[in-house]
């Protein structure tokens, strides 16, 4: 199974493909992963809104098209300060949703929560203790920069894990 895991963001879009293989060791089946590719779609504060919405709709697409995941995992939203922060991400996330119902691609979302605990074992894990583990999970020679990146592949692993059940 090939996972496309996104970190939504306006400003930082983090994503990450990884490739979930199950082996079999001594009757017991465990999964592996290998990483595909990660980046990160920037795009620029002083374009307007619906051209940093394009960039972000067009390089998800490109993505898909390149690693033709077989499912989309998204980290739900979530702000408790700023509304208009959010307001613009949860415009970002829309037009990757788009892009995602558009290529007929599945889609799971993941809370935060969800995620902390799935990588971490505690849902107040702080961001570096979800890069070392994304390190560690995916044997990675050091922790993808920036955090968005981190957490977009930790959707992904998050997916492969709550997958299995």
């Amino acid at each position: 199974m090939v996972i496309l895991g996104i970190d939504p963001g306006i400003g930082r879009m983090g994503w990450g493909i990884i490739e979930k293989i199950q082996n079999s060791h001594f009757a017991a089946r465990r999964a592996e992963f290998r990483i595909q590719n990660y980046g990160c779609v920037e795009t620029k504060s002083d374009l307007a809104i619906e051209d940093r919405l394009r960039t972000v709709y067009e390089k998800i697409t490109e993505i898909v098209k390149e690693y033709k995941p077989d499912v989309l995992a998204i980290e739900e939203l979530f702000f408790n300060t700023n509304a208009k922060t959010a307001f613009i991400v949860g415009e970002a996330r829309g037009v990757v949703l788009l892009a995602a119902s558009q290529k007929k691609l599945s889609v799971a979302v993941y809370t935060p929560l969800q995620v902390k605990t799935s990588i971490t074992g505690y849902g107040r894990a702080e961001k570096a203790q979800i890069g070392q583990m994304v390190k560690v999970l995916l044997k990675l020679k050091e922790i993808p920069k920036p955090d968005d990146v981190s957490d977009a592949l930790a959707v992904a692993l998050t997916h492969a894990f709550y997958k299995k059940f």
